[in-house]
């Protein structure tokens, strides 16, 4: 059965050009260049401002490597023209971040500070009020270099402290109670 996802072409805008090789599929826009290689379980063609992709065959590895390739194509171009956006918000006494150069140095409650190395194709702000913005053209590295920066420490569930994503709700719990 053909994925549904991978039936929907993919919409090409204007100044964005595709090039698929053999292997490799490139995705060129205003804002950059990114690559994806694929396998021989699926046919990539590119005609009028669409991307169109189909399995070479019924398999179930076929279809589902369809839908996988087909939503990766969409994803390079969405990042190429318009890029993707993580919002982290740090709360907590006295926790902070702040980016010097390529660095983002964070005090998040121990004894000593955290400095994560900002990876190249990544702009990383961070403001007074905890809120730290993660942007790029690819949509994997954004989503795991925001996810690598939360686990440094999970938010936690009685005082809500820690790093959370910006639209994430941290299930509170009650504390003990004091009287008997």
């Amino acid at each position: 059965m053909p994925s549904r996802i991978g039936k929907l072409p993919v919409a090409v805008p204007a100044g964005v050009k595709v090039t698929v090789s053999p292997a490799l599929i490139t995705v060129e826009g205003p804002k950059g260049k990114l690559e994806q290689e694929y396998n021989n379980l699926v046919t990539i063609e590119v005609a009028d401002n669409a991307v169109v992709v189909k399995p070479v065959n019924t398999s179930k590895e076929a279809s589902a490597a369809h839908g996988l390739y087909r939503q990766l194509i969409n994803n390079m171009v969405v990042g190429v023209t318009a890029g993707y956006t993580k919002n982290l918000v740090i709360n907590g006494v006295g926790f902070r971040a702040e980016v010097q150069g390529n660095l983002l140095v964070m005090n998040l409650g121990y004894s000593s500070e955290f400095i994560a190395l900002i990876p190249e194709n990544l702009t990383v702000t961070a403001d007074a009020q905890g809120k730290i913005s993660i942007t790029g053209i690819s949509k994997q590295e954004v989503g795991e270099f925001a996810a690598d920066l939360r686990k440094l420490r999970a938010p936690e569930p009685y005082k809500g402290k820690g790093i959370k994503y910006e639209n994430e709700t941290i299930r509170r719990k009650v504390g003990k109670s004091g009287v008997k």
